[in-house]
């Protein structure tokens, strides 16, 4: 049994969380198709909706059931990552956001894969993923459909629009925060393992 609270990590792969994961990646190309070539904002939004769902589903049928897995702990966070980005580009081109704030997300992105493979240069593995994070991309995966469900004229639009864009500040200021947090561990965890090396 492990201790505390921390749930059994397994080496399955077969397991309903990682088919959900699996779920979310595949939705990304049907996002894309219906946004940029059907131009179809409602059945783009049911998609947006129906990942952010797999994104909440999945981390609590893994928890409940016992169904964490380390194929799961990889998977999840290269998904949100992958959908995040592609969502925002999408929606960028479509002209439901601006280009400075996917600048804003992908500079934060950027900083993340070099505190990662600065982590590998020292031989280590990558730090888990924080609350913090994955409340990050709980807001913006919320602010997205939102922002796609209030794109057009009208004032219930305009109270949408409202609404998204208080979810995605929140999401990407927690982001950026999570990434800052990432990174004092990080330094935290090559200092200790120099200290280590130098004894």
């Amino acid at each position: 049994m492990p201790s505390g609270s921390e749930p059994a990590v397994s080496t399955r792969v077969l397991t309903l969380p990682n088919a959900l994961t699996l779920l979310r990646l595949l939705l990304i190309p049907v996002f894309l198709w219906l946004l940029l070539v059907r131009h179809a904002e409602l059945g783009a939004f049911w998609v947006l909706a129906a990942s952010a769902a797999t994104d909440w589903l999945d981390g609590v049928v893994a928890r409940r059931y016992g169904l964490v897995s380390r194929l799961g702990q990889t998977l999840d966070p290269v998904a949100d990552r992958l959908f995040v980005l592609t969502t925002l580009l999408g929606l960028m081109v479509h002209g439901v956001v601006p280009w400075w704030f996917v600048v804003l997300l992908l500079a934060r992105d950027l900083w993340g894969v070099i505190e990662m493979v600065r982590l590998r240069r020292h031989g280590l593995r990558t730090l888990p993923v924080s609350f913090i994070g994955k409340a990050a991309t709980f807001a913006l995966l919320t602010a997205f459909p939102l922002m796609l469900l209030g794109h057009g004229p009208g004032t219930p639009a305009a109270v949408v629009r409202s609404v998204a864009w208080a979810f995605a500040w929140w999401g990407a200021g927690l982001y950026w925060l999570s990434a800052i947090m990432y990174n004092i561990q990080a330094q935290q965890v090559v200092r200790r393992e120099s200290g280590e090396e130098a004894r």
